[in-house]
């Protein structure tokens, strides 16, 4: 066994993925505890080392996946994911580029390419993109014809609602998200306009329970297709290793047969 096979081999490990995992943990940890004036003011050389004791960890994993799969490592999205975490990180955080150690955060992302069951929320997701998209047309069509409606039917009466095209798409849209639409926007409106809840409820009936339940069975789906692949990829990969083993058998009965003879 070679030197990149020994390191891929210790990589895959179970106990390497929990110690990264419990790294992640620790350092986002320390991320928050850095937003503290007082913890600062007391331990803030600790925690400044034992954030780039948790950089330099994730460094050095990085650097023996780059070396133990070569040029196999840039093929897969998770390293790829990993390797943009990690090089936000390394980029000095003085002068204009400030922000960036508000981008530390991002490293706690990290947890989500080691964690399988993460992966596959994440996986169905990217699937589901293509379907979401005609979705997020449909709801975008509905949100313009209800911002049309709304500014010509309410606009002169509650301007700062519906007094622009604008203004009728945010507050559709926070309608549309239940919140205080009831109390805040449709029971004032119909004081004025008796009937206006027959425009409020169908777009409420469209949007809310049929667009966006229509979004969340995409996901849901999608992320099944993507466990029963995964479940159908490590099958395959016990069935050839069971056929492996039973050829392997089968020549040494027939080397100890030829022997015998």
């Amino acid at each position: 066994m070679t030197l990149r096979q020994k390191t891929n081999r210790i990589l895959e490990t179970a106990w390497t993925r929990n110690f990264i995992i419990g790294v992640i943990v620790f350092n986002a940890i320390i991320l928050g505890m850095e937003t503290s004036q007082s913890i600062m003011s007391r331990a803030g050389a600790l925690i400044i080392f034992l954030d780039r004791l948790c950089l330099a960890i994730f460094v050095t994993e990085l650097a023996a996946k780059m070396f133990a799969q070569g040029g196999q490592f840039f093929r897969r999205g998770w390293n790829i994911f990993d390797f943009v975490i990690v090089g936000v990180a390394l980029v000095p955080g003085n002068g204009g580029l400030s922000v960036l150690r508000a981008l530390r955060i991002l490293r706690v992302l990290r947890v989500i390419s080691v964690v399988p069951s993460l992966r596959r929320v994440v996986e169905g997701f990217v699937t589901a993109l293509p379907g979401m998209g005609s979705v997020f047309l449909l709801m975008g069509i509905v949100f313009y014809i209800g911002a049309v409606m709304a500014t010509k039917l309410f606009g002169d009466t509650f301007p700062e609602w519906f007094g622009t095209l604008g203004a009728s798409g945010y507050s559709l849209f926070q309608i549309m998200t239940l919140e205080s639409w009831s109390m805040g926007i449709v029971r004032p409106v119909m004081e004025v306009y008796p009937y206006a809840w027959a425009f409020f409820i169908p777009f409420i009936m469209m949007t809310t329970f049929a667009v966006v339940n229509l979004l969340v069975g995409l996901i849901v789906n999608s992320m099944q297709d993507a466990h029963a692949e995964e479940s159908n990829i490590a099958t395959d990969a016990y069935r050839d290793e069971v056929l492996a083993k039973l050829a392997a058998i089968e020549k040494r009965l027939d080397e100890r047969a030829k022997g015998g003879r």
